[in-house]
């Protein structure tokens, strides 16, 4: 690899290799470097518990995937990819074995709110019905460089959505709704009172409606693998297993893009004290569970979604997101966000079992163990749940480090979700995939338009290489 190659990714996650294929598409020459095995960064899937259990040590459901710009342009599907769909997206059980649904139809979800709320939501969600894919092409372009496709769904989404969630659950009298909204918000491990909180649920509403929240068939690897195949039918290099602590460790480029975080790359690339003002948030503590059966939810709907929220009401969900964001202790009890794959890919597990996982927040860098707290929440919304596990991995903030370095801490966001920095990342600038190297860039989810598995902050940051490479030939 001695001649000079146009771009250099360090990071295989789905944005750095969407922005290597988005640049290989464009004719130029890329190299991707990983430091650990295999690709996938968030987006892996590996045998964690016991043989045939095919667990995804991160990211599992996909409501940003199936949606993503980046990914629908791509022939994905040429690869391998596949998306499978429970019955129900998204379920939020109460104590009563009743539930609350996040369902493709907005008339099933609006119904599981009771008839109190069942306009109001409605009414939230009529105004972006059918106008999905421009409010989010608008949402995660490239800031500055065009005007919104749809500038009226777009503002009436701004308006509805850049308040606090505390403002929009007020539109709702009954806890039902209110619970629900506030588990969708409490994704991003925000405080409910922070700005454009609102939106995070309308996100992950609206994509509900829109397209589901699906997993991939087999796990959530088959993303990174898709994208590392399409790459090198465009010419493109992978190579793994390489550790990059410095640019003098990588062959000779025109740019080098990293999908690491700020701090990483200011590191390896020599940036000094450039993203000392970026913050990290409020880490997690996952546990992946090989079944010998489906989880025994009280609440029928339950049985039958992909993802299951884990929360009594709006008021334990709040306290459960200011212990970790704001008195730096575990919650008790916890928030939970669950997802149970193999309920629509049998693949994950021998024939009548089941792969599981749960996670909890807390605080960045905290070294205790949640695991019972975890398994006390969820047997009051399966009552046996502990009689089904055969064999369980847990993970805290250190060891989520340790198999992502972009995970600080155990901040699966890759930086605080709140405050400005959740619309300004990495900082305050017009410039977000920029650095103060002309040369170096970032991708990661530190950047436009923030965490998931959606490809988005790679598909922008290619764009902006892309520009200020041809800028420099012209030159």
């Amino acid at each position: 690899m001695s001649s000079l190659l146009d771009v250099v990714v360090v990071g295989a996650g789905p944005n750095g290799l969407t922005a290597a294929v988005e640049l290989a598409r464009r004719g130029r020459s890329v190299a991707v470097f990983e430091a650990k095995e295999t690709v996938g960064g968030g987006a892996r899937t590996e045998e964690l518990t016991l043989p045939g259990f095919r667990h995804d040590p991160c990211s599992a459901a996909h409501p940003l995937g199936i949606s993503s710009p980046a990914f629908r342009a791509l022939p994905l599907e040429r690869y391998g990819l596949r998306w499978l769909h429970h019955e129900l997206p998204m379920a939020h059980p109460f104590l009563d074995g009743s539930a609350a649904v996040l369902a493709r139809s907005v008339g099933e979800t609006a119904a599981s709110f009771g008839p109190r709320d069942a306009g109001a939501y409605r009414r939230l969600v009529a105004p972006f019905l059918g106008r999905w894919d421009s409010l989010l092409r608008d949402f995660t372009a490239l800031p500055g460089t065009a005007l919104p496709r749809d500038p009226l769904t777009l503002a009436r989404f701004g308006l509805a959505g850049l308040p606090p969630a505390t403002v929009l659950l007020r539109r709702f009298r009954g806890e039902r709704a209110r619970a629900l909204f506030a588990g969708l918000v409490a994704h991003v491990i925000a405080p409910l009172g922070g700005i454009a909180t609102g939106a995070v649920g309308l996100v992950f509403a609206l994509a509900a409606h829109a397209y589901g929240w699906p997993v991939a068939r087999g796990g959530s690897q088959a993303v990174p693998d898709a994208l590392t195949a399409y790459l090198k039918d465009l010419g493109g290099s992978v190579h793994t297993d390489y550790e990059v602590k410095r640019l003098d460790d990588l062959p000779p480029a025109r740019a080098y893009l990293f999908d690491t975080s700020p701090h990483a790359a200011a590191r390896i690339a020599g940036l000094g004290r450039a993203f000392d003002g970026y913050r990290y948030g409020a880490g997690v503590f996952k546990v992946d569970y090989a079944l010998d059966g489906p989880v025994p939810w009280t609440a029928e709907e339950a049985r039958r979604a992909g993802t299951v929220q884990i929360g009594a009401d709006s008021g334990e969900i709040s306290r459960a997101l200011k212990a970790v964001s704001r008195e730096g202790r575990a919650p008790s009890p916890p928030f939970l966000i669950t997802v149970q794959p193999s309920l629509a890919d049998p693949s994950r597990a021998p024939e009548g079992k089941q792969v599981f996982w749960a996670y909890g927040h807390v605080p960045n860098r905290w070294d205790g163990d949640l695991t019972d707290a975890i398994e006390r929440q969820l047997e009051r919304f399966a009552p046996g749940f502990k009689d089904r596990v055969l064999a369980r991995a847990t993970a805290g903030p250190a060891q989520l480090a340790a198999r992502n370095a972009n995970y600080v801490g155990g901040d699966i966001a890759c930086g605080a979700a709140s405050g400005l920095q959740l619309l300004l990342r990495p900082r305050l600038t017009a410039r977000p995939y920029a650095t103060a190297h002309p040369a170096v860039f970032l991708c990661s989810s530190a950047t436009p338009p923030g965490p998931g598995v959606h490809g988005m902050s790679g598909h922008n940051a290619a764009r902006a290489v892309w520009k200020a490479l041809r800028a420099s030939e012209a030159r």
